[in-house]
């Protein structure tokens, strides 16, 4: 079971559904879990304070202002001190209000402050579930990173039927447990990751370049989502307008040799995801000066060939990372050309786009695309934020991992 010793912390909300957070509670301690819980002004309405203290052998958190404990400053110090967080059940109320990033009570406050992935157990009717405002809601908190169990279809409370109805405690201890059991398998193996993003610029001279589009937010949302994960992440990225987290290892480079001299560094790792749009050529010479138009320059430009750094990771006998992903950029026969260039540059995976169309991709924050493995097998995810791509890509990571646990020794 990998389930144990785990801290987790609970916030009850207030739907009809909270009395089945005491099951939750004693399944988690009947496996040596140490819990905390935040009772907010709903969840009083349907359990006490009293009954939560009693099984979880614990202080219940239910003010964000508390003279008795405020010195630890309770909405940092509960979200530092937890494993996971889990919020049940989660009404709709309570998802539009972390829509728009409300501190107005300690629940929300804790969430906003949080860094650590947090679980949305939702329960409400079900006219209430599949209403436009809630599943919008829905959207925007996948995009965000939230984790949501449910919810399930069923009677419920009110006696009308349909989705809505909360998952069971056992349901969601099951997930906690494969959740607890892939992250026990990154941390024992100590499993490390880069990840390439961004342009690539070959310059003619001091001023002129070939480069692309990319903004390298792609790549950048991936190393986010594999860093906490708890992968030790490394991105190696091309001249870029972002601005990075200081808990993420970044390497800056500016063209596609610089890259390639950072990957072969950065090596050994147990994974290579390469999304950089690396420039395919280069000039054979790069002028010191300026060049003049007027002096013809341009009429042509000698080009030679850039090392191929996903070839190179692909069919790497001495350091090839054990999951090797790749990135193709392409304008037609997206799926036949990516096949193709999966299996010549020997990846694991190839994760294709579509840059013909203008509403994602490039220099957007929306992305689409298709996962396909070395069986011809696609996965498309449909236009959608690039983080929340980057969240699918990274599942999809850690799922590979799990299967392939024995070649990770």
């Amino acid at each position: 079971m990998s389930v144990k010793n785990k801290k987790i912390l609970l916030i009850i909300g207030g739907g009809i559904s909270a009395y089945k957070s005491l099951d939750l509670i004693r399944l988690l301690k009947k496996n040596n879990n140490e819990v905390k819980t935040i009772l907010t002004k709903g969840g009083k309405e349907f359990v006490t304070a009293l009954s939560v203290t009693t099984l979880t052998n614990s202080k219940t958190f239910e003010e964000i202002f508390d003279k008795n404990s405020e010195a630890e400053i309770d909405h940092i110090s509960l979200s530092r001190w937890a494993d996971l967080i889990i919020s049940m059940p989660t009404t709709a109320n309570f998802m539009s209000k972390l829509c728009i990033g409300k501190a107005e009570d300690l629940a929300t406050t804790v969430i906003l402050a949080s860094n650590k992935d947090i679980i949305l157990v939702p329960a409400m009717n079900v006219r209430m579930w599949i209403h436009k405002a809630t599943q919008k809601n829905v959207r925007i908190l996948k995009d965000f990173g939230y984790i949501f169990i449910g919810p399930e279809k069923g009677e419920m409370a009110c006696g009308e039927y349909g989705d809505g109805k909360m998952s069971s405690p056992r349901q969601i201890y099951a997930y906690l447990d494969n959740y607890f059991r892939k992250r026990n398998l990154i941390k024992k193996k100590n499993i490390k990751a880069l990840v390439t993003a961004g342009p690539t610029r070959e310059y003619l001279d001091p001023v002129r370049f070939i480069s692309n589009e990319s903004s390298g937010k792609q790549g950048y949302e991936i190393a986010l989502a594999l860093n906490r994960l708890g992968i030790k992440t490394t991105l190696i990225t091309g001249p870029s307008n972002l601005i990075y987290q200081n808990d993420i290892m970044v390497k800056k480079v500016v063209t596609a040799d610089e890259m390639f001299n950072a990957v072969k560094k950065t090596l050994p790792v147990d994974i290579a995801v390469c999304t950089a749009a690396v420039s395919d050529f280069k000039p054979i010479n790069k002028d010191k000066n300026k060049l003049k138009k007027e002096l013809n320059n341009f009429k042509s430009i000698n080009l030679e060939v850039n090392k191929d750094i996903l070839e190179y990771l692909g069919k790497n006998n001495k350091h090839r990372p054990k999951l090797v992903i790749g990135f193709s950029a392409e304008t037609e026969h997206v799926n036949k050309n990516s096949i193709f260039k999966m299996r010549k540059k020997n990846c694991d995976l190839i994760i294709a786009n579509d840059i013909s169309k203008k509403n994602f991709g490039f220099n957007s924050d929306y992305n689409e695309v298709s996962i396909i493995n070395n069986e011809g097998i696609i996965k498309k995810i449909k236009k959608n934020k690039k983080s929340f791509i980057a969240n699918k890509i990274a599942e999809i990571i850690l799922d590979k991992l799990s299967v392939n646990d024995r070649n990770f020794n």
